[in-house]
């Protein structure tokens, strides 16, 4: 007698394999921008630029923003990012996330991959993209 087709599919054997186990620290930070990353990917007066900004707490300039930007963007596309996150602590004490696509609408079903400068050392401390507009000071931000 032949066999249907839902009687193969039930005889079926499933077999669930188990991954093998990986401790955290053989892949912890891989997918992170960090300094080495940054020496990598970024011309040394760039670089130099970055770490004084870091380490000093000065400001970046727009100029060295938009070539980090431009690094970061290309090596987060290498790894299959589509998307960013602003990620920050509101003075409720809870994190929060604000998330944007690197693709940005360019014409009738077409866009491109875009990450200024602007957009990644952008602040907002008065939550002005928010609902309420951010009407409210600074230092009353929740």
């Amino acid at each position: 007698m032949k066999k249907t087709t839902p009687t193969i599919a039930a005889e079926r054997q499933y077999v669930i394999e188990k991954e093998k186990f990986v401790p955290v620290s053989e892949y912890f930070g891989e997918d992170t921008f960090n300094d080495e990353m940054m020496k990598e990917k970024l011309p040394k007066d760039t670089f130099r630029k970055l770490m004084e900004a870091i380490n000093e707490d000065k400001t970046l300039d727009a100029e060295t923003a938009n070539i980090v930007a431009h690094a970061m963007k290309e090596w987060a596309l290498e790894k299959g990012a589509t998307h960013f996150a602003h990620w920050f602590q509101p003075m409720t004490g809870i994190t929060a996330e604000k998330h944007d696509a690197f693709a940005d609408p360019c014409g009738p079903g077409a866009v491109i991959e875009r990450f200024s400068g602007k957009q990644l050392v952008q602040g907002e401390p008065d939550a002005s993209s928010f609902p309420s507009g951010g009407i409210r000071a600074t230092f009353e931000a929740r």
